[in-house]
């Protein structure tokens, strides 16, 4: 009996050094990166040629409509040729704005290859900072609370955000 309550108070004992053992801390990698000036300025160039893309394949679109109006009102009075060349000019038309589409915001488009050009040389620099930090901290875990985590609650002191920041050499 005596073994056996030194065995409950030695399995205590370490669970309890285990379990102190491991510590963790969280960032909010939205907040990180608003702070980081390049971060910024690589968000307004790729919000700028989005924008401009957007536009340039909703002008085609409203082209494309334009001319669905225009054949719709006089396909009665055009000879058969004359439909059939504008169907396909109109479904020509209709396929290129969608590949301009795919072309500039597919999976492997023009938008995220510059995305990956310019946002994730930052992304690289904020974790590798935050590597860093967890190391000399001795956390073993690090959560992100942003990007739709799974992280309900946590303390402000276990935030190491700001220290991430710092280890860029970005002042908060």
């Amino acid at each position: 009996m005596k073994n056996l309550k030194y065995i409950a108070l030695l399995m205590l004992v370490l669970s309890f050094r285990l379990a102190s053992a491991q510590t963790y801390a969280y960032i909010d990698s939205d907040y990180i990166l608003e702070n980081v000036p390049e971060y910024a300025e690589a968000k307004e160039r790729l919000d700028k040629m989005a924008e401009r893309w957007t536009k340039e394949i909703e002008d085609r679109y409203a082209t494309i409509k334009d001319l669905k109006s225009k054949y719709d009102r006089e396909e009665v009075l055009l000879p058969k040729e004359e439909r059939e060349k504008r169907k396909a000019e109109i479904q020509k038309l209709e396929q290129e704005a969608i590949d301009l589409q795919t072309q500039h915001f597919g999976s492997n488009g023009d938008y995220f290859q510059k995305r990956q050009e310019l946002i994730k040389p930052i992304q690289d620099r904020v974790f590798t900072a935050m590597k860093k930090v967890a190391k000399r901290e001795g956390y073993t875990f690090v959560f992100d609370k942003a990007n739709q985590s799974n992280l309900l609650y946590a303390e402000k002191e276990f935030d190491i955000s700001n220290e991430v920041l710092e280890e860029m050499g970005i002042s908060k």
